[in-house]
Formats: structure tokens, C-alpha cells, sequence
């Protein structure tokens, strides 16, 4: 049940079902309840009104606790629900019902105590027996089939109420007057006891809302504090974010030149090795050819030979000269002198042109390797000119790092 919820029930038991009156006028309510009490008990149990009659033990020496706190003291909560459900339903006299259903089922071992002992019993042994839920729920049947009229509360109400007045009456009205103005006395003391209370807790209350001030005030100086360094701190960084957005447009734009260097640079080494590519092709072209003229060449120089007898001694299959030895066993008899002048001249002729085809084929070797170092070199530079706008950059990019590193420390 919500807090607003309860508040309103206990008001409307306090005033609507009159549990307030009880705590008035120095409990003269509850006296007369007690009253009522005994006049039902000397009705419904008269022999249990007779025992405590002669053990000089009162009702309100055992039922306060029940009218004023309705049962909650000392019995348990499922107990205390139903009372107070029958309260809502039925009014305060449902405490009678209750009180009167509690001494009955007691009355048994009530008659057999002492004064100590019964107080003992309804202290101890009286909330232990209703632990247990049925004796609980026979209790409350049983206090629902006690039939008590308003009427007969009504009347002991009355013969409370005379009874007093006749007690004042026969009363010294000097006592009286005295006995008064001691309870005024009394609430009086009371009073003063309360006001001093109430400003002691004035005092610490100020006490405290003043350190609480203190405090609050310390922190909201300390906040000031950080928020100005907070606000500076942000000038701060919004300026550094200048700067740097600043040295990024930097950046970006000494990038975009390098690039446009490097792809210039690029461009014009792709135009070198294209040029050299088709010196190349055309150099290779060249020296197919001269190979193929040579061939040709030697081909007819061997047919040549193979035409001539005499040549083909000297040569074998493969094109190369004989030995001089087996030349000279096979026609020592035949050549002479001028014959051999003769050939040894064809033969020399016959070597040089073979070692000018030679040579020429060498020479178109080296011109292909300076062709091939030449196209090698330009690749490399071609690479190097890459590595080196990369390298170019990132040395920038660092440098730039470097400073905006040393400004910030």
C-alpha cells in the first residue's frame, strides 16, 4: 500500500472510528472501556471475573496493550489482519468480541494462576498459544458468534461515567483541586520537557543545515573552479583543433603537389621507357636482321664449299677446317707448292670473313646488354623517383608531426 494510502487509514481509524479518544484526557476513554471490559466478563465468564476480583488483578493491568495498539503488540500479523478487517467492518467494540473470546479460551488455566502467574500467562503463554493459525482462525469464530449490543455498551458506558461523578462528588473538593493541579503540574513539565526538546532539535537542526550550507557552498566554489577549467580547457582544444585543421589543409595541399610531381615525374619516366622499349624493339629488329643476313651469308659460303672438291677437304660437316696433318696425308702427293699457296690464301680469306660475322655478331651482343643496362637504369631511376616522392612525403608528414609534437608539449 502506498505511503498517502496508509496515512489515510490511520486517520480515518484514529477520528472516524474513535481509537483517538482513547489516548485523551489522561486516558479516561480507556478507562471506561475497562470498565466495560469487567462488566462483560462479570456477565459472559463470572467465574473468571470472581478469580480476579479475588486476586486483586484489573483489566487494565492486561488490556491496555489490546485497545491501544489493537492487538499488534504481542500476537502475530495473520491474527492482527482479521482483527482489523472486523474493526474496518464492524467498529472498536470488535476489541470486546476479541478480549472476551481470548479470556474464555483461557479460562481454564487463568483459574488455576496466581497475580503473578496470570500476568506471566497473558505476557508469555497467551500470544505463544495463537502462533498457530487454527487456533487463531477458532478464536476469531468465536469472536464473531459473541453477540454485544451497542445498548448494553451504551449503559455500562453510563454507569462508568455516573459511578465517577459520584467518586468526585464524595471527593474532598481540596484533593481534588490538589490531585488536578498536580496532573497540570505534571503535563505542564511534561510541556516544558518537549519545548526543551524541540528547540535543542532546533538548534542542531540549524547546526547542521549551516554545515550542510558550508559544505554545499565549499562545493559549489570547487565546481566554479572546475568549470572555468573546463571552459579554458575547451578554448584550449578548440584552438588547438584550429591549428591543426590549418597544418591538416598543409598537409593535404604539400600532398597534392607531391602527387602532382610524382605523376608528372611518372609520366615522363613512362615516356622514357617508352622510347627506350622501341629502341630497344627496333635494335632487336636490327640485329635479326644482321643474324639472318650472316646465316644467309654462311649458308652460301658453305654451299660454296661443298661445290668446290678441293674446299671440302679442308672443311668438314659442321664447317670447321680439318687438321693440317690429315689434310697433308691425304694429298702430299697430289698438291704442289702454288696449289697449297692458293688454298692456304682461300683459307685465310674464308677465316676472316668468318671472323668479321663473328665480330659483328658479338658487337650486336653488346649493343643488346647496353640496351638492356641502359633500359635497367631507367627502370631504376623510375623506381627510385617513386621511392623518393614517397619518401619525400612521409619525412614532410613526420616533420610536420615533430613540430605540432613540440608546440603541444
Amino acid at each position: 500500500m502506498p505511503e498517502e494510502q496508509a496515512f489515510s487509514v490511520l486517520v480515518k481509524i484514529m477520528f472516524d472510528y474513535g481509537l483517538r479518544e482513547l489516548f485523551k484526557q489522561n486516558f479516561e476513554d480507556l478507562h471506561c472501556k475497562f470498565y466495560q471490559l469487567e462488566r462483560l466478563m462479570q456477565e459472559y465468564i463470572a467465574d473468571l471475573y470472581t478469580h480476579f476480583l479475588e486476586i486483586s488483578l484489573e483489566a487494565h493491568m492486561y488490556a491496555s496493550q489490546w485497545f491501544l495498539t489493537l492487538f499488534t503488540a504481542k500476537f502475530p500479523l495473520y491474527m492482527v489482519f482479521h482483527i482489523i478487517d472486523l474493526l474496518l467492518c464492524e467498529g472498536i467494540s470488535v476489541i470486546f468480541n476479541v478480549a472476551l473470546g481470548l479470556l474464555k479460551t483461557s479460562k481454564d488455566d487463568l483459574l488455576l494462576t496466581d497475580f503473578e502467574g496470570a500476568l506471566k500467562f497473558f505476557r508469555v503463554q497467551l500470544p505463544k498459544r495463537y502462533r498457530s493459525e487454527d487456533n487463531a482462525k477458532k478464536l476469531m469464530e468465536l469472536a464473531c458468534s459473541l453477540k454485544i449490543s451497542q445498548k448494553k455498551l451504551k449503559k455500562y458506558e453510563r454507569e462508568y461515567h455516573m459511578m465517577r461523578e459520584q467518586q468526585a462528588q464524595q471527593e474532598d473538593p481540596l484533593e481534588r483541586f490538589e490531585r488536578e493541579n498536580k496532573r497540570l503540574q505534571e503535563a505542564n513539565m511534561r510541556l516544558e520537557q518537549e519545548n526543551d526538546d524541540l528547540a535543542h532539535e532546533l538548534v542542531t537542526s540549524k547546526i547542521a543545515l549551516r554545515k550542510d550550507l558550508d559544505n554545499a557552498e565549499e562545493k559549489a566554489d570547487a565546481l566554479n573552479k572546475e568549470l572555468l577549467m573546463t571552459k579554458q580547457k575547451l578554448i584550449d582544444a578548440e584552438e588547438e583543433k584550429r591549428r591543426l585543421a590549418e597544418e591538416s589543409g598543409q598537409l593535404k595541399e604539400m600532398c597534392r603537389r607531391e602527387l602532382d610531381k610524382a605523376e608528372s615525374e611518372i609520366k615522363k619516366n613512362n615516356s622514357i621507357i617508352g622510347d627506350y622499349k622501341q629502341i630497344c624493339s627496333q635494335l632487336s629488329d636490327r640485329l635479326e636482321k644482321q643474324q639472318s643476313s650472316n646465316k644467309a651469308e654462311i649458308e652460301k659460303i658453305r654451299q660454296k664449299v661443298d661445290g668446290c672438291e678441293r674446299c671440302r677437304e679442308f672443311f668438314n660437316t659442321e664447317g670447321r677446317v680439318r687438321l693440317v696433318s690429315a689434310i697433308k696425308e691425304n694429298s702430299a702427293e697430289e698438291d704442289t707448292d702454288e696449289e697449297k699457296e692458293s688454298l692456304k690464301n682461300q683459307l685465310r680469306e674464308m677465316e676472316l670473313e668468318l671472323a668479321q660475322t663473328k665480330l659483328q655478331l658479338v658487337e650486336a651482343e653488346c649493343k643488346i646488354q647496353d640496351l638492356e643496362h641502359h633500359l635497367g637504369l631507367a627502370l631504376n631511376e623510375v623506381q627510385a623517383a617513386k621511392k623518393t616522392w614517397f619518401n619525400r612525403t612521409i619525412s614532410s608528414i613526420k616533420t610536420a608531426t615533430g613540430v605540432q609534437g613540440k608546440e603541444t608539449s
